[in-house]
């Protein structure tokens, strides 16, 4: 009999460090979701999930334990599409246990993919959900949109799609050791009590895109700057008086794709630190957002992210670093993530404008983008005139999503405020 072959591949660099350091405080998540006008027929949703599954085969992996790495093992196991039980960003890697890195489920409008963050980032996240979305409403309502429907082209072969672009693009050749110079500086830590059972708690509020890019020009900036600002502010307002020394400091995730010739739908993202301290500077608005603009315009250099890229890959092309067993290497990195995550204060992400064919804008409402959280995090996404800002948060306080919705409200904004608590 002829012996089944094992398909497997390597993680990508950046991905090595979530199975080390998902646990059930901060499961290492993202939820992506779209909220339809119609509710979701469970059925349609499962044959649109196999479809979208032949141009994703890396969504059919599990994660296994290699003697050096972590390895995704491909498999014959199939997704199937269940109602939303689960708490937002539940674990899904449970180490040594056999099961896809992924789930797709639904609830009344809203259908919602949640992912272990070592498959994939927010960017090659939503390429999925774009496919899923677009096989549905082709089956769902195939009766009454045109015959010919304008494909989801990402311009990329599977071979792209599962692409190591971290190791594609690293430059071995840079002198990062002269120019790098980190950060190690202890940030201001929000601190709360913990909602029950480890649960995030969402909120999340819509807005017009219009309204939002009005009032952003008038502090003559971008959106992401000007919410990133806000987002400061917000936290300023919520410290304890005798902290304000603190930096506070915003870990901004970059989509590397838009630097590199790169196409993956696998983890290819860098980070940027945004920091101000308030006791030190101005508490105006207008401050922050040119100090933020300052901190933008300097990092998102195709130098500065070559020696990120560098940082990121010159421990795991070190010789001694790779024949170290992988139980050793899961403690340095838990370690290595334990003092990063002091010099962090929290993070914003902007998944930025999500397009679909405009014969579905009748069908879809809006898309949502969460991630699993250690203090509170906003993530940012767009469609159509939809903005959703998501807080997700462990603690049971809400002052600082308070705070940073009602400067909105006070500025003429409407927001529709909904959570999951």
């Amino acid at each position: 009999m002829k012996q089944k072959t094992i398909k497997w591949k390597r993680l990508d660099n950046v991905s090595k460090i979530f199975p080390a350091t998902s646990n059930n405080k901060d499961t290492k998540v993202l939820r992506l979701a779209c909220e339809l006008n119609d509710d979701v027929e469970p059925t349609i949703l499962q044959n649109a999930l196999d479809m979208t599954m032949e141009s994703f085969p890396l969504y059919r992996s599990v994660l296994r334990r290699g003697v050096f790495w972590y390895y995704f093992e491909m498999g014959d196991l199939k997704p199937t599409v269940t109602i939303e039980s689960n708490p937002v960003c539940a674990p899904i890697y449970i180490n040594n246990k056999r099961n896809l890195l992924f789930r797709v489920f639904y609830y009344k409008k809203r259908i919602s993919l949640e992912v272990f963050h070592a498959l994939s980032d927010g960017a090659g996240c939503i390429w999925f959900l774009e496919s899923l979305i677009y096989y549905y409403m082709a089956l769902k309502y195939k009766d009454d949109l045109p015959k010919e429907i304008d494909k989801i082209n990402y311009k990329a072969s599977i071979s792209q799609k599962m692409d190591d672009s971290f190791e594609r693009n690293f430059n071995k050749d840079l002198d990062y050791r002269r120019t790098f110079k980190p950060n190690n500086k202890k940030a201001y830590q929000i601190k709360g009590t913990r909602n029950q059972e480890n649960r995030m708690r969402l909120i999340e509020g819509t807005l017009s895109v219009k309204a939002i890019l009005e009032l952003t020009h008038k502090y003559d900036t971008t959106l992401t700057i000007f919410l990133t600002s806000l987002f400061l502010y917000s936290i300023y307002k919520d410290m304890p008086s005798n902290k304000a020394n603190q930096p506070i400091v915003l870990s901004v995730p970059i989509n590397l794709r838009q630097y590199y010739d790169s196409y993956t739908s696998r983890n290819f993202f860098s980070t940027m630190d945004v920091s101000y301290t308030f006791g030190k500077n101005s508490n105006e608005l207008e401050d922050v957002i040119e100090s933020v603009k300052e901190t933008f315009q300097k990092e998102l250099t195709k130098e500065n992210l070559d020696l990120h890229l560098y940082r990121f890959m010159s421990l795991e092309k070190n010789p001694i670093a790779r024949v170290i067993p992988l139980p050793l290497k899961d403690i340095a990195l838990k370690i290595a993530d334990y003092f990063n995550d002091r010099r962090i204060t929290t993070s914003i992400s902007n998944i930025g404008q999500i397009k679909m064919p405009p014969e579905f804008s009748d069908y879809i409402n809006k898309f949502m983008l969460s991630v699993s959280a250690r203090r509170p995090k906003i993530t940012l996404s767009s469609y159509k005139d939809n903005l959703v800002i998501s807080f997700t948060s462990p603690f049971e306080n809400t002052d600082i999503q308070r705070i940073f919705f009602q400067f909105l409200t006070n500025n003429g904004i409407d927001v529709e405020i909904t959570s999951n608590f």
